[in-house]
């Protein structure tokens, strides 16, 4: 169904990750059209792909309409428009908050030293060999997820999918795994600071 390649090298785990991410965005929209009406409701409000879809600038206008809070969930985060609708909206008062991969925590163009500067709780996620999500939970009840990557080359370069969905229910489920992902992750405070 989904051939996953036995390769070497940086290519190899890529293909790999790519054949995860179909796979998760398939069983996302099994869960999305199957799941009984008793279990949650929840309405498609945006979808994009990309490259030059549009992503970014969907995901920007979301950050710009949260009142309350925004948790994001980040495999990697370059994206200098994104980071900067974060920060905006933390500066009108809406409590953000990010977790991010340990192998992209340090990245040389990634936001996470951007965010501690500017007072953003920075999560580093080490527990598990990747934390792969692509995750935004805005005001407990909009989900923004997708195999698109916070990144320029998720917006020019990959065929990427954005979904912005509505629905409190499973806002809170994804909230709950953003807590648990929060609690087993290392809080980064910037420096000559602490929280």
């Amino acid at each position: 169904m989904f051939p996953i390649e036995r390769k070497t090298g940086i290519g190899g785990k890529r293909a790999i990750l790519k054949s995860i991410s179909r796979i998760w965005i398939a069983c996302l929209f099994v869960l999305v059209i199957h799941a009984p009406a008793s279990a949650f409701q929840a309405d498609i409000t945006g979808l994009c792909f990309s490259p030059g879809g549009g992503c970014t600038a969907l995901v920007v206008k979301e950050i710009n309409q949260a009142r309350r809070q925004i948790r994001v969930m980040a495999y990697s985060f370059t994206s200098a428009p994104i980071g900067r609708a974060l920060i905006r909206a933390r500066r009108r008062g809406v409590d953000v908050q990010v977790v991010i991969d340990r192998g992209n925590a340090t990245d040389r163009y990634s936001e996470v030293r951007f965010f501690r500067n500017q007072r953003i709780p920075v999560y580093v996620d080490a527990h598990e060999e990747l934390m792969h999500d692509k995750v935004m939970i805005i005001d407990s009840r909009i989900v923004i997820t997708g195999s698109f990557n916070w990144t320029r080359a998720a917006e020019f370069y990959n065929a990427e999918n954005l979904l912005v969905i509505s629905s409190p229910e499973l806002a809170g489920r994804y909230l709950q795994n953003w807590s648990l992902h929060a609690g087993h992750s290392a809080l980064q405070a910037p420096a000559g600071s602490s929280w």
